[in-house]
């Protein structure tokens, strides 16, 4: 299934009317947004007047299902949230039915049957399946510092979400039924509202997809399919979606619980979607969780560790100090998994790249990379490795003890030296040594080129002169 096509709200199979004909209550969603608000828009087309329902104590067990299935239809009714003092009244009242319902289905007990699988799953997409405001963020929006736009319908559509995860959660509940309703559009429709620029919503969302996926067997292979192509699409055309963090939390339970030996499309998955997430400029807002799912996946078979440690270093930043300091987090999350026998095979590139990192400029990605020097399992494979790893980090370390103007990290870089030292003082001695005819050399050449060079400038000048004199 296409998911760049925006997909209607989701109408339930062998629902033709079109409700909101029928109604005269239904609203229109609009995508445009007011500037100060992230709300999504409802238009009533009539005057909505909407009376209080009794209520499940006052009325007869026999009675309660048709008063719960009167209740939902009096749930379907929308309000335009944009004009704070229309309908007071019904809006009340529709909250008040909303939080009634909810309480019957987690308090009672064979309350859910199969007549109401249809209604309840129509009032919840009715409700949520809605389209989001589409206004442009300013150039300057920075999603860290600037207030959330929230959903002004929230009072309702709270209640919506949070009678969606106990209908789920219900020990009524039977996906065998649910299925018919629940379906693959559901789930897709589900998937797009994680672009919501509220944070309560998407956080609901992703609890309610978890269950989702826990309790439909046969949607799971859809769900991580489309999933897949909301992250191809993010990377490689939108740059632009809300909910990337929330979907790698339940990523990273979904990998969690694959079974050993990985099948070749996770893996897949890992190499062609999870990595090259590691590209667009936001990722600071979903990197945690990211790297989360990286972990899994090396948890999951050490043989990663090669690919996933030269697919970090392929997307390394070179002008993003910020990402550079994710980037070594991450790094040292992935040797901390790494076996010892796979740190063969990635110890050299490794190295050269924090080499290049604590020789960096700036204070904060050259502290973060000496800070690999702190950790114990780190500094067991650079001790098992020390006549490798020391030989590519000596120019780097000593130089840097001589030249670099920030005094923390000259006194970090310190420590490292004699750490070093003390692992193998007669290597370290070698290397001493060698740096300093290096730097000698290095002296001489230079004082030399400068000798033919001054020797070319005086031939050039008694060249022109002699040709002016002629």
């Amino acid at each position: 299934m296409d998911t760049d096509k925006k997909m209607p709200l989701h109408n339930l199979p062998g629902e033709s009317v079109d409700l909101r004909a029928r109604d005269g209550l239904i609203v229109g969603a609009v995508r445009n947004r007011r500037s100060s608000r992230g709300s999504s828009r409802f238009r009533a087309a009539n005057h909505i007047e909407l009376e209080p329902l009794p209520q499940f104590k006052d009325t007869p067990s026999d009675q309660q299902e048709h008063l719960f299935l009167r209740k939902l239809e009096q749930c379907r009714v929308m309000f335009n949230f944009d004009d704070p003092l229309s309908n007071l009244k019904e809006k009340e009242v529709k909250r008040s039915c909303l939080s009634e319902i909810l309480d019957f289905l987690m308090k009672g007990r064979n309350v859910l049957t199969a007549a109401m699988y249809h209604p309840i799953v129509d009032m919840i997409a009715h409700n949520i399946f809605r389209p989001l405001p589409a206004g442009e963020r300013p150039a300057d929006f920075d999603a860290e510092e600037e207030e959330p736009l929230l959903e002004e319908s929230w009072p309702h559509l709270q209640l919506v979400y949070e009678f969606l995860l106990r209908f789920l959660e219900s020990g009524d509940f039977q996906a065998a039924i649910a299925k018919k309703h629940i379906d693959q559009k559901f789930v897709l429709e589900l998937l797009e509202l994680f672009n919501s620029e509220d944070p309560r919503e998407r956080d609901l969302l992703k609890t309610i997809l978890h269950r989702i996926y826990g309790k439909f067997l046969g949607l799971r292979p859809y769900i991580r399919k489309q999933i897949r192509h909301l992250f191809l699409r993010y990377v490689y055309e939108t740059e632009d979606f809300n909910g990337i963090g929330e979907l790698l939390e339940i990523l990273g339970s979904i990998i969690n619980g694959f079974a050993i030996p990985l099948k070749m499309e996770h893996k897949q998955f890992l190499m062609k979607v999870l990595m090259p997430m590691h590209k667009p400029r936001a990722l600071h807002r979903y990197h945690p969780q990211l790297a989360y799912c990286i972990v899994q996946f090396l948890e999951k078979d050490c043989n990663l560790s090669t690919p996933v440690v030269n697919g970090l270093l392929k997307y390394w930043p070179k002008t993003n100090s910020m990402k550079e300091v994710m980037f070594l987090g991450e790094l040292e999350e992935v040797l901390d998994v790494t076996q010892p026998h796979q740190f063969l095979h990635i110890r050299e590139p490794v190295f050269k790249q924090l080499s290049r990192c604590v020789s960096s400029t700036h204070f904060q990605v050259a502290e973060r990379a000496l800070y690999f020097w702190n950790n114990e399992y780190v500094m067991s494979l650079i001790e098992d490795n020390l006549d490798t790893v020391l030989p590519i980090m000596f120019k780097a370390l000593y130089t840097i003890s001589k030249n670099h103007w920030n005094k923390s990290i000259v006194s970090l870089v310190y420590n490292v030296l004699k750490t070093f030292m003390q692992m193998n003082s007669k290597l370290f001695d070698e290397l001493t040594n060698s740096y300093k005819a290096d730097c000698q050399r290095e002296v001489k050449e230079r004082k030399e080129r400068e000798r033919v060079w001054g020797c070319i400038e005086q031939l050039g000048q008694e060249r022109l002169k002699s040709l002016q004199e002629q």
